[in-house]
């Protein structure tokens, strides 16, 4: 196993989690008392498994057209236009 990549992926998925829609989401299921939280703790773990999973694949799949350099590149134009647009947008 590559642990450094490992620990690199968690670190950042972890993080990137954090205060996410998706972890409030699964905090409002485990609010409720009728809900057994164990089955939240499922639920929410096997979508986040299957979500990597196709991403892992959507990524292994794109790498075989496009270099890990230019998807670098790509990926980061994507989130700086993403920030200019919501700039302007919230000046508007």
């Amino acid at each position: 196993m590559e642990y450094k990549v490992f620990f690199t992926v968690f670190a950042v998925v972890f993080i990137a989690e954090l205060g996410d829609k998706t972890q409030l989401a699964t905090m409002l299921f485990a609010a409720d008392k009728d809900v057994s939280k164990f089955t939240v703790f499922l639920g929410a773990s096997l979508a986040l498994i299957v979500a990597s999973g196709i991403g892992v694949l959507a990524g292994d799949i794109i790498s075989q057209y496009i270099s890990t350099k230019h998807l670098q590149y790509l990926a980061g134009i994507g989130f700086i236009s993403i920030g200019i647009w919501m700039l302007i947008k919230a000046q508007a």
